[in-house]
């Protein structure tokens, strides 16, 4: 099997990965909880975070 990949941000084995967008200025790929939470963070409004309560 191949190597997992960590999150760029909480080091994390990411089963599902996500590339951060250019302005977040993020090298690495992310995990879906802290995808969610740089979204939120820098996009606010009405947003409907996933698994909110694991942060």
């Amino acid at each position: 099997m191949g190597k997992k990949e960590k999150c760029a941000i909480c080091s994390e084995t990411i089963e599902l990965s996500f590339k951060a967008m250019e302005e977040w200025k993020i090298d690495g790929t992310l995990c879906g909880k802290c995808y969610s939470k740089q979204l939120h963070d820098y996009y606010p409004g009405e947003h409907v975070r996933v698994n909110k309560h694991l942060d």
